[in-house]
């Protein structure tokens, strides 16, 4: 069963000028965080990286506790189940830099987490970055501090992520978001049996200004020269971590996520949400969805690329929040 509505937005002019009143100044970042990031020019950018910090998690990846890095919620809300907030491939907890205080100002508990290998983590001395790795890593962090079913909210690859790790742990599990979510990709395809020279090879190129710059082309619709341009030193950011390359090249050697076969066993309500004019992932994947899992609805956002929390944030949070409310 699903429902599937189409939401209008308000024009990028009119989220930067909301964007303009955010206050800055006075800002200090974490220490573990690349010196380019005083570089962002986006204050809301600049406001979540400034709340980043690392947590300890421990694991049999490694002998020490990965530091982990995420934004945690300023207090327990009023729901029973607070919301996790992961990424997509090669992404980091900067993706949720709009949505994230219009879910605070709404009252939704709300932790986003970078996924192992990815983001702000240490991702030094681990010794795997595959899938069962970042499963165990997402399962061991909840243990430690989330503590309650929650509503895991998956974008682009974050949607197999957030399938995988509900098959995996049921019990950690109240509901499940997908947005654009790339959920019937299996695994990188013929990147996991390059030599690892071309990998990394491979890899090195995500690094690229240029390719980035292009990348958002495709990801956002209709967006400004400059908003294309932060948003470019905004993914690029993480890429300067230590470990960065090594972990990247690690999943993609690995294989990577193939969640298709099993989408149809996933028994959570689920919401999808899809911005119509997705450039990256066919919008027929959308529906394709709803008819898999059997207890989901869907929700259009009109005039909106690949990733909707970044290009249409107040529908985007509006929809995510009445979906938490519903829980409570």
């Amino acid at each position: 069963m699903f429902v599937k509505r189409k939401m209008i937005a308000p024009s990028w002019p009119a989220i930067m000028i909301g964007l303009a009143s955010v206050e800055t100044a006075g800002l200090v970042f974490p220490l573990f965080l690349p010196p380019d990031v005083e570089l962002l020019k986006d204050p809301a950018a600049r406001n979540i990286a400034a709340k980043i910090q690392q947590l300890p998690v421990q694991t049999s990846l490694s002998a020490q506790p990965i530091m982990t890095s995420c934004v945690e919620p300023k207090a327990t809300g009023t729901c029973p189940a607070p919301v996790m907030l992961l990424h997509g491939f090669d992404s980091s907890v900067l993706e949720w830099r709009y949505t994230y205080p219009l879910l605070e100002d709404s009252g939704v508990e709300s932790w986003a987490i970078d996924i192992l290998g990815w983001g702000f983590s240490n991702a030094e001395g681990v010794k795997s970055y595959g899938v069962a790795a970042k499963r165990e890593h997402l399962y061991e962090f909840w243990k430690a501090y989330v503590k309650r079913p929650m509503i895991l909210v998956g974008p682009s690859l974050g949607g197999a992520v957030a399938i995988d790790f509900a098959l995996a742990h049921p019990d950690a599990i109240a509901k499940l978001v997908l947005v654009n979510a790339q959920a019937y990709t299996e695994g990188v395809g013929e990147m996991a049996t390059l030599p690892k020279l071309l990998a990394y090879m491979g890899v090195s190129v995500l690094k690229s200004v240029p390719v980035r710059f292009y990348a958002n082309t495709l990801i956002f619709t209709g967006a400004t020269y400059s908003f294309l341009l932060d948003a470019m030193r905004v993914g690029r950011l993480h890429t300067l971590m230590p470990g960065w390359a090594d972990a990247t090249v690690s999943f993609m050697l690995s294989g990577g996520y193939n969640v298709a076969a099993s989408i149809s066993q996933v028994q959570q309500e689920t919401l999808v949400i899809w911005g119509e004019q997705d450039k990256i992932v066919s919008r027929t994947f959308a529906e394709k969805l709803v008819g898999d899992i059997a207890n989901a609805k869907l929700e259009y956002i009109k005039d909106c690329g690949h990733i909707p929390h970044v290009e249409k944030p107040s529908i985007f949070a509006a929809l995510l929040a009445e979906f938490v409310s519903q829980h409570c």
